[in-house]
């Protein structure tokens, strides 16, 4: 049906992701989307209603307390969901309604093998555990969406501060060494604005280690929801119910801990934004 390459599946992965998805999924969800993209006419929302029902699978084996058999399920169901983007960025077949479908099937695969692992259990303590998970979950998608909101907010601040078009160092530091060079060229007249000032000033090793990241295709959001449940829901599995829980909780504490930064960093740039003026900045090249 078409002749891509593994080269076209590469270029039409997320700029940047989780490094659980970068390391332990992409190396199969690419080859499995090529053989897609080339051999069937299976659309994004398709294969995102396919990772549904593989979830729902999973969720039925927690249930029944086949622990590490639905650790390989939801480990499916999750490629299968890596997928549909990519096949949408290369083929241009992505929906509108498919941006719906996938967020929501996510969470409804969370909430089922969640509670499917608490029936399948049956103690109080795991359906305590399983409340956790969801409700964790929820969290880091709701915060999210209006993390970037102040964001944004935040930068339309400094640039009407400004009087115009500003370079800010985030975005440089975002790009690899090679195109990071050009980009400064090539905007040498607009002020450079760099929000986190305080931020550096905290933590003064952050740059070299977003760069090391930006360099291997992975966010500086170490652990968010995809390490969640990847190790609550894959990795825990096969040793037994209580790593199930303990996972929970170490994990859950650690998305936590990620998320409080996030909302500590934006907070610093806002603040940043309000009261300073652009200037040209030392950006690490």
């Amino acid at each position: 049906m078409g002749g891509f390459t593994l080269d076209d599946i590469n270029a039409a992965r997320k700029p940047r992701d989780s490094w659980w998805t970068v390391f332990l999924v992409d190396p199969l969800a690419c080859r499995l989307a090529l053989l897609v993209a080339n051999h069937t006419s299976i659309t994004p929302n398709g294969l995102t209603r396919l990772s549904i029902l593989l979830g729902f699978g999973a969720a039925g084996l927690f249930a029944t307390g086949r622990l590490a058999a639905g650790a390989i399920l939801f480990y499916l169901s999750f490629t299968v969901d890596c997928m549909d983007g990519k096949i949408a960025r290369l083929k241009g077949t992505g929906t509108p309604f498919g941006l719906w479908l996938d967020y929501v099937g996510d969470r409804v695969r969370i909430l089922c093998c969640a509670f499917g692992f608490a029936y399948g259990q049956g103690a109080s303590v795991y359906w305590i555990t399983a409340t956790v998970v969801v409700l964790v979950d929820l969290f880091r998608y709701i915060n999210a969406p209006q993390v970037n909101r102040v964001r944004e907010a935040t930068r339309t601040l400094a640039a009407a501060r400004a009087g115009g078009e500003v370079v800010f160092v985030e975005d440089v530091l975002r790009l690899t060494p090679q195109s990071r060079v050009g980009h400064l060229v090539a905007t040498h007249d607009q002020p450079l604005v760099d929000l986190h000032r305080g931020w550096r000033r905290t933590f003064p090793w952050f740059d070299r280690f977003r760069i090391f990241l930006v360099r291997h295709r992975v966010r500086t959001h170490v652990v968010g929801g995809i390490e969640f449940h990847a190790a609550v829901f894959v990795i825990a599995p096969p040793f037994g119910p209580w790593a199930m829980v303990w996972a929970a909780g170490v994990a859950g504490a650690l998305v936590l801990l990620f998320e409080a930064a996030l909302v500590y960093r934006i907070w610093l740039a806002a603040r940043e934004a309000g009261r300073t003026v652009p200037k040209r900045e030392k950006v690490l090249v």
